[in-house]
């Protein structure tokens, strides 16, 4: 790896700890929309376990930076993941400095309810562009530089609704469920070159997307689901860890839903 880093990266990547992680190789990770929700926990599980984190976020910039002083051994870049030239130049500036991308999570996600009849054409174009347009394009950026290391794991975030559909979220789901087939048919093109590609379907899971749920809808949905509880990020956070990691290394094109037993 080339660790001669231009001062202008220096200026871009600007921590007192810059120095030390230059000069002791660590994994590299981006977490596509790390700043919040299961996006952040992944951020914080990869970390704890000695990766050099980078934070996506477009809007939640002081979250983002928050997660980077808690961190330490990250970084929080702004790209908005449904901007192909923005997602390309942050990956193209984590490989000037880091040399190497080792994984890449796409956690970005956006969900807006309504009955198709009633979803306005700019949420529509909204939702696909964030979930499944943004999910191809990071996918795609990060390609790239793994197919020169013959190296990477890529793990893209769905939704149990993505496998099953959901009443007044066809739009997201139809998103998520496009996330699913692009995951699998990309596996196959990837594989050949040390390059894993799964998705984590989760569940119903206790986050800011979910907040406007009544205390009714999580008793019914705790009711319905067998491990008697909704899901955090954590558990997602740990999942996503495992698959990365090189005893999952025969984990390739699979959809690994944590639910719950809410959908088997």
């Amino acid at each position: 790896m080339d660790y001669n880093i231009s001062k202008s990266i220096y200026k871009i990547f600007s921590n007192s700890f810059l120095l030390d992680i230059i000069e002791h190789k660590m994994k590299t990770a981006i977490i596509f929309g790390g700043s919040k929700g299961i996006g952040a926990q992944i951020a914080r599980e990869f970390a704890k376990g000695g990766y050099f984190v980078v934070i996506n976020y477009n809007t939640s910039k002081s979250a983002a930076e928050e997660l980077q002083q808690e961190l330490k051994n990250a970084i929080a870049i702004k790209a908005d993941i449904s901007n192909y030239d923005e997602v390309k130049s942050l990956v193209d500036k984590v490989v000037t400095l880091r040399g190497s991308i080792d994984v890449a999570i796409v956690s970005s996600g956006i969900s807006k309810k309504n009955l198709i009849i009633d979803a306005p054409i700019d949420e529509i174009n909204d939702v696909i562009n964030t979930n499944l347009l943004g999910t191809i394009y990071a996918c795609k950026a990060v390609s790239e530089n793994m197919l020169l290391n013959h190296y990477g794991r890529i793990i893209n975030i769905s939704s149990i609704w993505g496998e099953v559909g959901a009443c007044l979220e066809s739009v997201y789901s139809a998103s998520k469920g496009g996330v699913i087939a692009f995951t699998k048919a990309l596996a196959k093109e990837l594989g050949y070159n040390g390059i894993t590609v799964n998705t984590i379907s989760p569940g119903v899971i206790d986050t800011d997307m979910n907040k406007d749920l009544s205390k009714e809808d999580i008793a019914s949905l705790i009711e319905n689901t067998p491990a008697s509880r909704i899901g955090v990020p954590q558990d997602i956070a740990k999942a996503a860890y495992f698959i990365a990691s090189d005893d999952a290394s025969f984990i390739n094109g699979q959809v690994i839903s944590i639910n719950g037993g809410f959908v088997i």
